[in-house]
């Protein structure tokens, strides 16, 4: 006899387990039906994020950066480290105690919040007498579960690059590129995005020689432009990363000894040789094993599972979250999701706003912005005004040692709404919450510029930048 519930969440990751344990926090009985697995085979809550993504990353960026710190920063403190060694080995076991932690935090709160929790690749199979029959499958053996709700938050896998083999030993995607236990005397890495920036400049910060290859003809494309200019001086003049855009990929040839990349810039053939390659090209919607086409659930030509703006499929109580959906594939987008879908269930009306979501990329310096970008508002026909400031004099800053960069501030010309804010500097990724607040509450530029900020601190160069905008900018 299958076990009943209110609700079923179908994946583990920051969307599926928030979901999970709001859903229980609103009354409802509710599991979470999970198949990821360690290394060592043992289940681990968390997906993709916790696992083998955004977690474990951070982890060994912030690992480089003190390495790097040591060599070539600690000077200007009067601080002189002789015979400077990294002990790889030691790093990926401090890396993968922080993944162990999170998990077993998640396992906790599960049972306290008594959320179930069932290992296994959760199958949807029909439904029967207004309930949802899920079909969980593990090692052989199977189990089925019933519920009135059905969440599915089943995220995302690495994007494939037609015609190569990622097999985690030279060719590497995200989980092989954090699973390095030596540093590469050459690395290559194809795609010039979040994962391919990050981790190239984690082992560049090692020793490793890094070459970055992306088709894209415009450096993060994503980003405003004049942010994502400063940004590649910095990538390229001061982490050392060899960055091509607008790149051809012809062939890959994964050999015994090293990997060769033959490709095609500005008209040329070129030639690549490196002793480990990262494939990091995106990501793609993961509904494998879902049975979506048996149960009519619709998938849309991209391979998105296709929601209405509550993330509300087409079918009768199911609903689907994170990066399975459309929207920015980023783990805070897919918590608040499952957050609002659980709360949705219970008669709330809650809301998301797409525009506030922050974006962050964990380089050094840090890249982050929320809202428009200055392309995107020339593109609309968007009248508006901009006020800049940098952190080179900023006294936090100073004393930190990081200088590098600046706080961009776009607000409408008429109402003084902000529309954007762009932030590439020391801990833009905290800095920009500020930017997030103001703009869920339709904030000015001059009601930022008014607010007292701390002295001396990093988040005095946003209060400069929205002082910049009405031209009345005190430091600048």
């Amino acid at each position: 006899m299958s076990q009943s519930f209110d609700v079923a969440v179908i994946g583990g990751g920051p969307g599926g387990y928030v979901a999970a344990i709001r859903a229980a926090q609103l009354g409802f009985s509710t599991v979470c039906v999970d198949a990821f697995k360690n290394p060592q085979g043992k289940p681990s809550l968390g997906g993709t994020c916790l696992n083998v993504g955004c977690i474990p990353s951070k982890a060994l960026l912030q690992s480089s950066e003190n390495y790097h710190a040591v060599q070539h920063d600690f000077a200007d403190h009067g601080i002189t480290v002789a015979n400077t060694q990294i002990d790889i080995g030691k790093m990926l076991e401090r890396k993968n105690g922080i993944i162990t932690k999170n998990a077993a935090g998640i396992a906790f709160l599960f049972k306290k919040n008594k959320v179930a929790n069932v290992h296994g690749l959760g199958k949807l199979v029909g439904r029967q007498n207004e309930k949802w029959l899920i079909e969980v499958s593990e090692g052989g053996e199977t189990q089925q579960i019933e519920a009135t709700h059905v969440i599915v938050a089943t995220g995302s896998n690495p994007r494939p690059l037609p015609g190569v083999e990622v097999d985690n030993v030279r060719v590497l995607d995200n989980a092989g590129a954090l699973a390095l236990d030596q540093i590469p005397a050459r690395l290559g890495v194809i795609g010039a995005g979040v994962i391919g920036l990050e981790m190239g400049s984690v082992w560049k910060r090692l020793g490793a020689e890094v070459t970055v290859l992306e088709a894209m003809p415009t450096f993060l494309a994503a980003v405003d432009e004049q942010i994502a200019k400063e940004a590649h001086k910095y990538l390229t003049k001061d982490t050392g990363l060899v960055i091509h855009n607008g790149v051809k990929i012809g062939s890959i040839e994964n050999g015994a000894d090293a990997v060769t990349v033959k490709y095609e810039l500005n008209g040329e053939a070129q030639e690549l040789v490196v002793d480990k390659l990262i494939v990091a090209i995106g990501r793609v919607p993961n509904t494998a094993g879902l049975n979506a086409e048996g149960v009519g659930l619709q998938i849309d030509e991209r391979g998105f599972i296709v929601v209405d703006d509550h993330c509300h499929t087409n079918l009768p109580n199911v609903w689907a979250i994170g990066d399975v959906v459309r929207g920015p594939m980023l783990a805070h987008k897919a918590s608040d999701e499952g957050v609002a879908v659980a709360e949705r269930i219970a008669g709330q009306k809650p809301h998301l706003d797409f525009n506030t979501i922050p974006w962050v990329i964990y380089t050094h310096p840090e890249i982050a912005w929320v809202g428009k970008t200055e392309q995107q508002l020339k593109a609309e026909g968007v009248d508006y005004k901009k006020g800049t400031s940098g952190f080179a004099a900023n006294g936090r800053a100073l004393g930190l040692g990081m200088t590098q960069g600046t706080v961009k501030v776009l607000a409408c010309a008429k109402t003084d709404r902000i529309l954007g804010v762009h932030i590439i500097g020391p801990m833009a990724s905290e800095l920009v919450a500020e930017a997030v607040a103001a703009m869920e509450f339709s904030a000015s530029s001059e009601d930022l510029a008014r607010i007292v900020h701390a002295h001396p601190s990093l988040s005095e160069v946003v209060h400069e930048a929205c002082l910049a905008a009405d031209k009345r900018a005190l430091h600048g």
